[in-house]
């Protein structure tokens, strides 16, 4: 009898012990993160372009997936980045211009490394991989962020430029992609 005692109390505090780890840890990745895109304009939100879809890798893969289901966009190669703030809003640039999605901030930076180097490197986090856009202007482009994780999303927003991008601050900043060209608050 003592035996079957101790063995329910040792189970019962295993049970206890995994549930306060599961709480501990928080709740759990969502599953998909869908991204309304908008143009961006120095008056604000512009046309609905549609959406892009955020998700959890799947093993052996890591990271984030995203995939777009975008028209109206300039045909070709487009810098693809998250952005520090939840907002797509205008914002004065230093000349007191109106500037299009200028209010997200920068590209998601959490270790300061001030670098640009793409979605493998070791920069922004927020450095995506570029979106490739056809001739119609669609894309239903899918790429791959592999430093990222569903929960560096919450708080953020999604930013296509105008240009392309190499992945590097030489020539240009940044990339070389140029100007706001459509935006997102992830998750709205």
């Amino acid at each position: 009898m003592t035996t079957l005692r101790h063995a329910t109390t040792f189970l019962s505090v295993l049970a206890l012990t995994t549930a306060c780890a599961a709480v501990s840890a928080g709740a759990a990745e969502p599953a998909e993160i869908v991204t309304r895109i908008f143009a961006a304009t120095p008056a604000g939100d512009g046309k609905d372009l549609g959406t892009i879809r955020a998700r959890a890798a799947q093993a052996p893969a890591v990271g984030v997936v995203f995939t777009a289901d975008l028209a109206g966009l300039a045909p070709g190669m487009h810098g693809f980045h998250m952005h520090e703030n939840p907002t797509c809003a205008p914002a004065a640039n230093k000349d007191g211009q109106m500037v299009a999605a200028l209010a997200a901030g920068g590209h998601y930076d959490p270790d300061k490394t001030g670098k640009h180097e793409g979605p493998d490197g070791h920069g922004h986090l927020g450095d995506l991989p570029y979106l490739s856009v056809g001739a119609d202007g669609v894309s239903k482009a899918s790429v791959s962020a592999p430093r990222l994780t569903m929960d560096h999303l919450a708080g953020r927003s999604l930013m296509i430029h105008a240009g392309g991008d190499n992945y590097s601050d030489q020539p240009a900043a940044l990339g070389g992609g140029g100007a706001r060209m459509a935006c997102g608050v992830i998750g709205r």
